[in-house]
């Protein structure tokens, strides 16, 4: 354990805890105290970090509104009001997506598959972009407020950074933007198939973003709509093995 202010590993272990159970330590080198949770996101919270973060996977990963988890939280023994879970959620759920994008970086397979849904936002359509490999990775989502080249090469540009290799095959469906944005992002020697029925396995995995966004009331700005549609994909998409 290393001190968060100075970075010396001169500290000493106390006998007494914080009011979470967490435990304090004493360093020798700038004498000063401090626990578990000293210079994290989590320091300033009156709640223990799990409960905190299963609060916001409860968010994020079930149909559950914030009073549905603040109820659950009730009977945990945990009096949080809904308020408070959408401070939590916006505030850890950049977070969570951080580390999950971590887990999975240098893991895309060779053969890509990208594609775009709608998604209303205060009372105007954008357009959700995503991409997954052959076993059903995801690599990244997107979220344009238009539908065109830039926003395509924009999001391939994206794609190449964030998985550090290029694809053998792009699948696509047939609109233009796409043929203009691979030739000039990924290059020419990717081989392009662009057929509505070969990208099935894209327009199925657009299901879990639907069936979150219904029964919801809808939402109101672009960024938290971005932040919401990014950890929720990051979360439905578990790792999986490529097929030999």
């Amino acid at each position: 354990m290393s001190c968060p202010c100075c970075r010396s590993e001169n500290v000493a272990n106390r006998k007494r805890r914080t009011s979470l159970d967490y435990r304090i330590y004493y360093c020798n080198s700038c004498k000063r105290q401090f626990n578990d949770r000293t210079g994290t996101p989590f320091n300033d919270l009156q709640f223990p970090t799990d409960i905190v973060l299963l609060a916001v996977l409860w968010r994020l990963r079930y149909k559950l509104g914030f009073r549905d988890v603040a109820e659950l939280l009730l009977e945990r023994g945990f009096e949080v009001s809904y308020e408070t879970i959408r401070v939590w959620e916006f505030r850890f759920a950049p977070l969570v997506s951080k580390n999950l994008r971590a887990r999975r970086r240098g893991r895309a397979g060779l053969s890509w598959y990208l594609d775009e849904t709608y998604v209303k936002v205060n009372a105007r359509w954008c357009y959700l972009y995503r991409a997954i490999d052959r076993a059903g990775n995801l690599l990244d989502s997107m979220l344009s407020e238009k539908r065109d080249k830039y926003a395509a090469r924009r999001f391939l540009r994206r794609l190449l950074q964030n998985t550090k290799q290029r694809p053998l095959r792009l699948t696509t469906d047939k609109h233009p933007a796409y043929a203009k944005a691979i030739r000039w992002i990924v290059g020419r020697k990717v081989l392009h198939r662009h057929n509505r029925y070969l990208n099935n396995r894209m327009e199925q995995d657009h299901r879990h973003i639907k069936q979150r966004y219904y029964p919801m009331l809808g939402f109101k700005r672009f960024d938290s709509v971005s932040r919401f549609c990014t950890v929720l994909s990051e979360l439905r998409s578990p790792i999986k093995i490529m097929p030999s």
